[in-house]
């Protein structure tokens, strides 16, 4: 066996797909621009960076991603691995230290004897090897040409924003409490709560702010799914408690009542002193975000140790590219994995990376292509990005109604979701049992 695979970015999804391959005897040569060139939001020299939140959502069975999260475990993916080793307390969600995440990814890889690290802007693909492209959502200008010629037509685009990140000594806890949402997890939230006339101070104040400069032609291109909150007070004046700030679950023990809003910070990194304003992703100025995040009770005198920023995240065309393996239809030696493809989301990101390692082993192996099921977590998102019956394709976060669910006659959404997952697992636990035998 004398194949080697071209794997370009070490992101979560170039990590992932390096490491299925390298585990199953694979040679692979894995190509990071970083620390030669960083993108506008990458700031690390490791491999798997996470540069928005840190938190991978939720944990539970009955949540989508909480699904898509069990079946990567149980096929042995690097990225939970990592994740389970370096996760803080966030309730029910599942959130990492940033930093040792990253390392313990790096590490990982650098070990494995059979994957090539070449560092250095990429533009373009080795010919005659197959190769997988996970350059992420912010493609340097110059692989971005590449592909662009490549498949024959633009990108797709839009906007991702990330929060800023303050001390916890910061942090007043005098007016702040310690609580998780709806008694989940071990108080793992600070929660900085509001009355009305506060919450209308600080809802003036951050639609009054001023922006970072944006071009006229990118001021729409915001996702859904990461919108920043400036752009959401300016949906309407309570439009933010619906969201981020809603005071659902939770109870200010100190005056047994429930707030008006509630601003939520998440711990960061593993030792308990940064947390990130959760839901506060922002293309504010950054002296504006000292001004307007100040005035939220318990951070009026807040450390920011990183401000929130904005960037263009870009994708292809996918149901029109690639087929259900992320494989490019048009040559079959090329797979596509991560943002680039429209998925959307950390976890969703390592699914891609690792359906493209999983089925560019099964050809130099000699194997049947894996495809996974519809009404599988893994297999929902594949089928989501290669419709060919999408005329708008949008990035989308892995959610239940993207499955085939199977029918349990069960009425009650949560249980469900829950009997779907437990099929689901089922049907992973034997793909599992084929492609693990392919170790090598």
């Amino acid at each position: 066996m004398k194949a080697t695979v071209n794997v370009i970015g070490a992101g979560l999804a170039g990590c992932e797909a390096a490491y299925q391959l390298a585990k199953r005897g694979i040679s692979v040569r894995l190509y990071e621009m970083k620390p030669q060139k960083y993108s506008p939001a990458h700031h690390s020299e490791n491999f798997a960076e996470l540069v928005c939140s840190n938190s991978l959502r939720s944990d539970q069975l009955e949540n989508a991603v909480g699904l898509l999260k069990e079946e990567l475990r149980t096929m042995d993916s690097l990225v939970m691995k990592a994740a389970d080793s370096t996760r803080v307390p966030a309730g029910g969600a599942l959130a990492v230290d940033r930093e040792g995440f990253a390392e313990y990814i790096t590490k990982s890889i650098r070990a494995m004897d059979n994957i090539e690290i070449i560092h250095g802007e990429q533009t373009g693909i080795p010919e005659g090897d197959i190769a997988i492209v996970a350059t992420g959502p912010l493609t340097s200008e110059g692989m971005s040409g590449f592909i662009r010629e490549m498949v024959g037509e633009d990108y797709l685009h839009f906007f991702d924003a990330a929060a800023p990140i303050v001390t916890c000594e910061s942090i007043n806890m005098e007016k702040a409490f310690r609580a998780a949402r709806y008694g989940r997890g071990s108080d793992d939230y600070i929660n900085c709560p509001m009355d009305r006339e506060e919450y209308e101070v600080f809802y003036n104040a951050l639609a009054g702010a001023e922006l970072a400069e944006v071009k006229d032609f990118e001021k729409k291109m915001v996702f859904e799914g990461c919108m920043p909150i400036e752009s959401m007070a300016q949906r309407g004046k309570d439009t933010m408690r619906f969201g981020p700030l809603k005071p659902v679950g939770l109870m200010d023990a100190r005056t047994n009542q429930k707030p008006y809003a509630v601003v939520q910070l998440r711990q960061d990194n593993k030792n308990g002193t940064l947390y990130n304003i959760v839901g506060f992703q922002t293309h504010l100025k950054w002296p504006e975000q000292k001004r307007v995040f100040s005035l939220i009770p318990g951070l009026e005198n807040a450390e920011f140790v990183r401000f929130g920023v904005m960037h263009r995240n870009t994708y292809i065309n996918s149901p029109k590219l690639l087929d259900n393996t992320y494989k490019l239809r048009k040559n079959p030696s090329i797979y596509f994995a991560g943002q680039i493809t429209g998925v959307e989301g950390y976890i969703e990101s390592t699914s891609s990376g690792f359906v493209a390692g999983l089925n560019a082993a099964a050809g130099i192996l000699g194997k049947d292509r894996v495809v996974f099921p519809a009404n599988t977590a893994i297999g929902a998102l594949s089928n989501y990005i290669s419709d060919a019956s999408v005329k708008n394709f949008q990035p989308m976060n892995v959610n239940f109604g993207l499955f085939n669910n199977f029918d349990t006659g069960i009425r009650d959404k949560r249980k469900r979701n829950a009997e779907n997952a437990v099929r689901s697992l089922a049907l992973i636990s034997e793909i599992n049992e084929t492609v693990k035998n392919w170790i090598k």
